[in-house]
């Protein structure tokens, strides 16, 4: 079944509101019986215009999360440009959070979510990043490309604080996603990351199917390497 076309803010603005619509069709018909329904019809008018109003307020916030958004990304890669990760990620740092706290459940907020754990990370912040991309994770299930990078940047995550098991852990759910583009990389990563726990017969396993499935993977020398010592 084809996905259904998301609506653009300028059409559901022009979009004639269903309540209002009711509405007027139940006004017509306190027309013949005006005194059993005026009452009713008062409350749902009353009940439209809050409805109405509530859409619109839905529009604007996600039109607000996005301008945030956009002006929070373009002052990190600023001062980013002639400052380190750290100094960067602290000027930026109340911005996202304020994204975040505010539209956490709007689209934007949830981009947000995972553009700041990649800053997070960027400045060595992996306690952080770790709760940030874990948020991610369940915010972009939907969107298989999406959840596989950040599966990657959980292993990533994962690696710097030594959390070996973890690592093991996020590398083996992304090879197991079918035409994940990391595949290779996370193969690779669970070679080692075997080899560290004494799990050789996994290890060459991983670096194996690498060799038969990935011959043009960017370290595959390391990888032959690998196998032939």
């Amino acid at each position: 079944m084809a996905k259904k076309r998301k609506k653009t803010r300028k059409e559901l603005l022009k979009e004639p509101d269903e309540f209002l619509t009711i509405s007027a069709k139940l006004i017509g018909l306190a027309r013949e019986h005006q005194t059993q329904l005026v009452w009713a019809l008062g409350a749902i008018f009353f009940l439209a215009l809050v409805v109405s109003g509530f859409r619109l307020y839905l529009i604007r916030a996600e039109s607000n999360a996005s301008a945030l958004l956009d002006r929070s990304v373009d002052k990190y890669l600023q001062v980013r440009s002639s400052a380190e990760s750290e100094a960067a990620y602290r000027e930026v740092s109340a911005d996202f959070q304020l994204i975040i706290d505010e539209y956490g459940r709007r689209q934007s907020g949830k981009l947000a979510r995972l553009i700041y754990a990649n800053i997070c990370y960027d400045a060595g912040k992996y306690k952080q990043a770790i709760g940030l991309y874990t948020a991610a994770l369940d915010d972009f299930k939907d969107w298989p490309l999406i959840s596989s990078q950040i599966l990657g940047s959980l292993g990533y995550t994962c690696e710097q604080l030594q959390d070996t098991a973890g690592a093991v852990n996020y590398f083996e759910k992304l090879s197991a996603v079918p035409e994940a583009v990391m595949k290779a990389e996370a193969l690779y990563h669970l070679g080692w990351l075997y080899d560290k726990l004494g799990q050789t017969e996994k290890s060459n396993q991983a670096f194996a199917k690498i060799l038969t499935d990935y011959p043009d993977y960017i370290y595959i020398d390391l990888v032959k390497e690998r196998m032939s010592g």
